[in-house]
This record gives structure tokens, C-alpha cells and sequence, in this order.
């Protein structure tokens, strides 16, 4: 009987000393990714299992939810990879006149700066998800794509070019978020000790109000 597959993270250690994103927040966000390839890894596994004893049945309800997530997890550590290949430090900010894929853009936006202003809208729409800019492959053309979650957008058979992660886990590091604890709550205080820790954790700073005060007062920044 085949093994089933398994995926493998990607190496992305060069990526560090970027231009707007600090190297903390590259380091946080690879922790995600990580994620993502092991609960692949873990589909893949179960689905592969589920399949070889012939349990595979759209009629089944676990079966059935965990093919769908498994379109989740899989395009989430794609995109991400995907993502993180982009990013190279020193990097030039713009594709240089007269280059290929400037002239590909001018070939489908018909201006370089009306490609942007596009790809700036699609970036900024209200939601959780990517801006991504595809290449038909059968024409060639470029054309930039909302892409809902991971897995609801996604031209099927294009060729990503540009990807860009829209979650707020890959530029929270680099605001100064602070919850202040004891000026919010929780219907519970499980429910309010469950929000500090994943503030604490993944978002930024939990702090009480007399410590916020006195930086306020101080004219400081912890």
C-alpha cells in the first residue's frame, strides 16, 4: 500500500531585514505557516487513512467536512509559501521600466500606475483573505484577484505572480496594539482570560490601565 504524502516546510530563513515588515513579525508569521503545513500534513494523513479502508463516503459528515477543510489548510501553506517566496531584502520597490513583467502589466492594465491603483483596491476591500495578481495562462493576461479565506477565489489553473497576505496576522507585529485588560470583558471570565492570552500571544501588548497611564503621562511607549 502507498504512504500517504507529506508536505515539508520550506525554508524561508532568508527572509529577514525587509523593508516595512520587521524581522519579529516575519518570525511570528512563519509560526502560522508552520501550522499550516502540519494540519495538511495531518488531512492528508486521515483522509488518505479514511480512503484505503474504504470509509470515503460523501454521505458521511466527517468525511465530508474534512475534504472541505482540507482545501483550507492546503491553499493556506501554498499562499503562504507563495507569499513568503516574494519577499527578497534590497529587493527594487517597482519591476523596472521597460522589464517583463512591467510590460506585462502595461500589456493588460495598459499603465503600470493603473495596475497599481487596482491591485491597492483589491488590497484594501473589507474582509479576510489575499489580493493576488494572476497570469492566464491560455492569453497571458494579469488580472488581480480577492481571494476570500484561502480557498474561495482562486482562478482556477492561473498562475499566481504577486501574492499578498490580507490577514491581520501578517502585519500585526509591527502596530503597537495594546488591550487594555481591565477596561474590557467577557460574558465570562473564562471567555476574558481566553482573549488576553490570544491577545498576549499572538497580537501585540496586554496591559492594566494605571501601567497605560503613567506611559501616557510620561510621554514614553512601552
Amino acid at each position: 500500500m502507498a504512504d500517504a504524502k507529506k508536505y515539508t516546510e520550506r525554508d524561508f530563513s532568508k527572509v529577514r531585514g525587509l523593508n516595512g515588515l520587521s524581522n519579529g513579525q516575519i518570525e511570528e508569521h512563519l509560526k502560522l505557516y508552520a501550522g499550516y503545513v502540519k494540519r495538511t500534513n495531518a488531512l492528508t494523513e486521515r483522509l488518505f487513512g479514511m480512503c484505503n479502508d474504504g470509509k470515503a463516503s460523501g454521505a458521511d459528515p466527517v468525511y465530508a467536512e474534512l475534504t472541505r477543510r482540507m482545501g483550507f489548510e492546503y491553499n493556506g501553506m501554498i499562499l503562504h509559501e507563495y507569499y513568503f517566496g516574494n519577499m527578497t531584502p534590497g529587493a527594487q520597490p517597482e519591476p523596472p521600466a521597460g522589464g517583463k513583467l512591467r510590460k506585462a502589466l502595461e500589456a493588460s492594465f495598459g499603465k503600470y500606475e493603473t495596475w497599481v491603483a487596482d491591485f491597492r483596491a483589491v488590497g484594501t476591500m473589507p474582509g479576510v483573505g489575499w489580493a493576488c495578481l494572476y497570469q492566464d495562462p491560455s492569453t497571458g493576461w494579469l488580472s488581480n484577484h480577492w481571494i476570500t479565506l484561502h480557498n474561495d477565489g482562486n482562478p482556477a489553473g492561473f498562475t499566481p505572480i504577486l501574492v499578498m497576505d490580507g490577514w491581520e496576522h501578517a502585519f500585526m507585529r509591527d502596530y503597537h496594539v495594546v488591550l487594555v485588560e481591565d477596561c474590557v470583558a467577557a460574558p465570562t471570565k473564562e471567555e476574558h482570560e481566553a482573549t488576553l492570552h490570544n491577545m498576549r500571544t499572538y497580537f501585540g501588548h496586554v496591559v492594566d490601565s494605571t501601567t497605560l497611564m503613567s506611559v501616557w503621562q510620561s510621554g514614553g511607549r512601552s
